[in-house]
C-alpha cells in the first residue's frame, strides 16, 4: 500500500504532485454544457506565472492577498500562486456584504485583491478603494473603473510572466510553521475572526484524512465534487488540499439547484458535505421512494430496521435474506444517484442527526461524519470503517492529533493542526489557547472504542430557570426531521421551558394548501394548519426530555437565509442575529 507521504509545505506538495500526475485531468469545470478539465501540468504552469506576476507588482513575503470567488479552477490556481509568492491567502465568502469586505481588508491588511466577476465586484469595490490594497485583479472582465486602484487582468497577468515551473517549484522555501492563509470564522456568534492556518495544519489534516482513505477504503484514482464554499475552511482543506495530496480530481459543482445531477455526471468517489445537505437529500429520497408505491416502501423500512440493529452489533443470520434482495433492488437504484463509485460521504461543520446517518447506511451509502473547528486545521476527527462507525461518535482522532476532555467536559485539542492564533487579536487568542492546547469550546467525551462523542457547544447551551442544561442542536436537528418542518430554533436560556421559531418546510406548505383548496396565505392562517405542525412538534417531544419538550411555537417570517444574514455560509444558524429579530415575540410566548 502506497503511503502518505509528509511535504514541506503546500505548493511543493502541489509540484510533487503536478510532476508526477502530468497531463492527466485535474480541475474540471462545466462550460456550455459538457465538463471541461485542466491538465495537472496546465494548472502547475498558471501557478507558477501568476506567482511571478504577484512578485512583478511588487507583493512581499508575508503580504495578505484577498479572494474572492466562487468554486471554480482559477480558485485553486490563485490560492497556490499566493503561497508560491510567499504571500498568505485570505479567502472570502461570495455572500459577504460591503460592510463584510471592509472589515476582512481592514484587519487582514490585505495588500492586494483577487476577485471572479464583475458581479463580485460590484458588491467588492467599494470596500477596496477604502482599503489599504494596491491593486486587484479580474478573473473575468470587470465592468467600469476601479477608482483609484490598478486593475488587472487575469489572463494578462498570467501571458506577461511565463515562468519554468521547475525553477518556481525549487525557490519555494517555506516551513510547515510558516503562514499559508487567514480564514475569517463565518461569524455564528459575532464579527468574524482571522483564524491564522500555517501550512503544517492544512498538511497534517490532508494526511490524516488520506491515511483514512487509503487504509480504510484503498487508494486509488479518487474523485472529488467540490460544492461547499472554499473560502470555508472544512472545504479549503478536505476539497482542496486532500484531493491534492490524494493526486485526485476536483470537479466544480454548479450550485444547488444543480447538485443532484453533477454527482450522477461526475461520479465522485469521495464528498465533502454539511449535514444540512444530508437533511434535504435524504427527505428528497423519502419522498421519491414513498411515490413508487407499497414495495419499495417495505423495502425501505426493513433497509432502515436491519441497520438499525447492525449499528447496535445485532446482526443476524434471519436478515440475509432481506439484505440480499436490497442489494438487488433498492440500494443499486439509491447508489446509482451517487453515481455508483462513492467510496464515503464525509460529514462536518455541524453536528449531524445519527437518524440522517443510519438512513445513509441502510441505503448503502458509507457516511462518515467528523469533527472540528476552523481553528484546528478544520478536522480534529472522523469515523471510520477501521474504529467501527458509530452515528453517535464523530471518531477517532485524526493521526498526530491529540484530544483530551477537560475536568468540566470541554474537548481540548494539541498537535501541527492548531492554529497559531487569531489574526492582530491576542485577547482572543489567549482566551482559546492555553498551554498549548486548544479550547474547543464543545463538550464530549471518548467512548469505550477512543471515539469522540459530542454532546453541545459549551456556549450554545441553554440553561434553564432551574439550572438545567439543554442541547439546542440535538432539539433542532430532531425538528427538521419532520417533513413538515424545513427549519428550526429552539430558545429559553433563563426560562422556565423551551419556545421554538419554525420554518415550515416550503414543499409540505404547498401540498398541504393544495390539498385544501387554499392559497399559502390562507393555509398559514389555518388552524388546522397550525395543528399539523403542532402534531409535528409533539412527535419530536415524546422521544425528548422533560426539560428538552418545545412548549410552545411561532412561525418564522420568512426562510433563515445567508441573504438575511440568518444563517452563515457554511449553513449554520446565526442564533444572535435570529433571537434579536424575533426577541419580542419570543418572550411573549412565556405570558399568558
Amino acid at each position: 500500500m502506497r503511503a502518505i507521504e509528509k511535504f514541506p509545505n503546500l505548493v511543493t506538495m502541489f509540484f510533487a504532485r503536478a510532476s508526477e500526475r502530468g497531463d492527466a485531468p485535474f480541475l474540471w469545470r462545466k462550460k456550455d454544457g459538457a465538463w471541461q478539465s485542466l491538465s495537472w501540468t496546465m494548472v502547475a504552469q498558471q501557478v507558477a506565472a501568476l506567482s511571478a506576476a504577484l512578485k512583478a507588482q511588487g507583493l512581499k513575503p508575508g503580504d495578505p492577498v484577498m479572494l474572492v470567488s466562487e468554486n471554480r479552477p482559477e480558485f485553486c490556481i490563485a490560492d497556490l500562486a499566493i503561497m508560491a509568492a510567499g504571500c498568505i491567502t485570505v479567502p472570502t465568502y461570495t455572500t459577504n456584504t460591503t460592510r463584510d469586505h471592509q472589515h476582512i481588508l481592514t484587519d487582514s491588511g490585505a495588500r492586494a485583491v483577487i476577485v471572479s466577476t464583475a458581479k463580485l465586484a460590484q458588491v467588492l469595490m467599494p470596500a477596496v478603494v477604502r482599503s489599504q490594497a494596491d491593486f486587484i485583479i479580474g478573473m473575468e472582465p470587470l465592468r467600469g473603473t476601479q477608482g483609484q486602484i490598478a486593475c488587472h487582468m487575469w489572463d494578462d497577468l498570467i501571458a506577461a510572466h511565463p515562468v519554468d515551473v521547475a525553477t518556481c517549484a525549487a525557490a519555494q522555501t517555506a516551513t510547515r510553521q510558516d503562514q499559508a492563509c487567514i480564514i475569517y470564522t463565518s461569524g455564528t456568534g459575532g464579527a468574524p475572526r482571522g483564524v491564522m492556518q500555517h501550512h503544517g495544519a492544512i498538511l497534517l489534516n490532508a494526511e490524516g484524512a488520506g491515511a483514512v482513505v487509503a487504509e480504510d477504503f484503498g487508494w486509488g484514482e479518487e474523485v472529488f465534487l467540490s460544492f461547499l464554499p472554499l473560502s470555508h475552511a472544512y472545504e479549503h482543506s478536505g476539497g482542496q488540499f486532500l484531493p491534492m495530496l490524494l493526486g485526485g480530481q476536483i470537479y466544480y459543482s454548479e450550485g444547488l439547484e444543480k447538485l443532484a445531477s453533477n454527482i450522477e455526471e461526475t461520479r465522485p468517489t469521495i464528498m465533502v458535505v454539511v449535514p444540512r445537505l444530508f437533511e434535504v437529500l435524504r427527505a428528497r429520497i423519502i419522498k421519491s421512494i414513498e411515490k413508487q408505491g407499497k414495495f419499495p416502501n417495505y423495502l425501505m423500512a426493513q433497509a432502515l430496521r436491519i441497520a438499525a440493529k447492525e449499528q447496535h452489533g445485532r446482526k443476524s443470520l434471519l436478515d440475509r435474506p432481506m439484505k440480499a434482495l436490497l442489494a438487488r433492488t433498492l440500494i443499486p437504484k439509491i447508489r446509482a444517484r451517487f453515481g455508483g463509485r462513492l467510496k464515503a460521504l464525509v460529514s462536518g461543520g455541524a453536528p449531524l442527526n445519527p437518524d440522517v446517518g443510519l438512513f445513509f447506511d441502510a441505503m448503502g451509502l458509507t457516511l462518515l461524519q467528523g469533527y472540528g473547528q476552523t481553528e484546528a486545521g478544520p478536522v480534529v476527527s472522523c469515523n471510520r470503517p477501521r474504529a467501527g462507525i458509530a452515528m453517535d461518535t464523530v471518531g477517532p482522532p485524526l493521526d498526530g492529533v491529540e484530544v483530551r476532555i477537560a475536568e468540566d467536559g470541554e474537548i481540548l485539542v494539541r498537535g501541527e493542526l492548531v492554529m497559531h492564533g487569531y489574526w492582530r487579536n491576542p485577547a482572543e487568542t489567549e482566551k482559546v489557547l492555553k498551554d498549548g492546547w486548544l479550547h474547543t469550546g464543545d463538550i464530549g467525551e471518548f467512548d469505550a472504542k477512543g471515539r469522540i462523542r459530542i454532546t453541545d457547544r459549551k456556549k450554545d447551551l441553554i440553561v434553564n430557570d432551574k439550572g438545567d442544561n439543554v442541547a439546542p442542536q440535538k432539539v433542532e436537528g430532531m425538528l427538521t426531521l419532520q417533513a413538515e418542518i424545513g427549519q428550526a430554533m429552539v430558545h429559553g436560556d433563563r426560562r422556565p421551558y423551551l419556545v421554538g421559531l419554525i420554518v415550515p418546510d416550503a414543499e409540505w406548505t404547498l401540498e398541504w394548501a393544495q390539498a385544501k383548496g387554499l392559497t399559502l396565505a390562507e393555509a398559514r392562517a389555518d388552524t388546522a394548519y397550525m395543528a399539523a405542525l403542532r402534531a409535528a412538534v409533539d412527535r419530536v417531544n415524546s422521544d425528548l426530555s422533560v426539560t428538552e419538550r418545545v412548549r410552545r411555537f411561532i412561525l418564522a417570517d420568512e426562510p433563515f437565509t445567508i441573504e438575511n444574514e440568518e444563517m452563515t455560509p457554511s449553513i449554520k444558524i446565526r442564533r444572535h442575529v435570529i433571537r434579536k429579530r424575533y426577541a419580542d415575540r419570543l418572550d411573549a410566548l412565556y405570558k399568558g
